[in-house]
């Protein structure tokens, strides 16, 4: 870690420090090695220790839901409604550029997930929507 030269009462010594752990270090003096008490009180860090606990896996947010023949498209996370690339009424298929949402200051298309007509659009441009909110349905 560190190496140190010390002259004490005359006589020198090579101080090499080997680890330290809480107020215990692990030092060479002139080859040989001890294990010595830090008197001193220690300076905490700056940076904080994470302590992690165990957290089971996000469940999955799927922007699609069938329920009899009807697909309901949801936003996939909190953002802004920037335009529409269909209309009510329109036919779409699979893959399809619906809209465009701003989130995390980026813009994101939401695209198709199924064929079919649009049934029902429930947002508008300029709207606020959160995670989880319906944006239309297809039928």
């Amino acid at each position: 870690m560190k190496k140190f030269k010390f002259t004490i009462q005359g006589h020198d010594y090579d101080v090499d420090i080997k680890k330290i752990e809480g107020n215990v270090a692990d030092v060479e003096v002139n080859g040989s090695v001890y294990s010595v008490l830090i008197h001193k009180e220690l300076q905490t860090t700056k940076t904080p220790t994470l302590i992690r606990s165990n957290v089971a896996p996000p469940k999955e947010n799927k922007p699609l839901q069938r329920t009899s023949g009807l697909c309901i498209i949801k936003a996939p996370l909190p953002g802004v409604i920037l335009s529409f690339a269909i209309k009510e009424g329109d036919q779409v298929v699979k893959g399809q550029k619906l809209l465009v949402m701003e989130a995390m200051k980026m813009e994101n298309n939401i695209l198709a997930e199924t064929d079919g007509a649009v049934k029902s659009i429930m947002v508008k441009t300029g709207q606020n929507v959160m995670q989880g909110d319906v944006l239309m349905e297809i039928q």
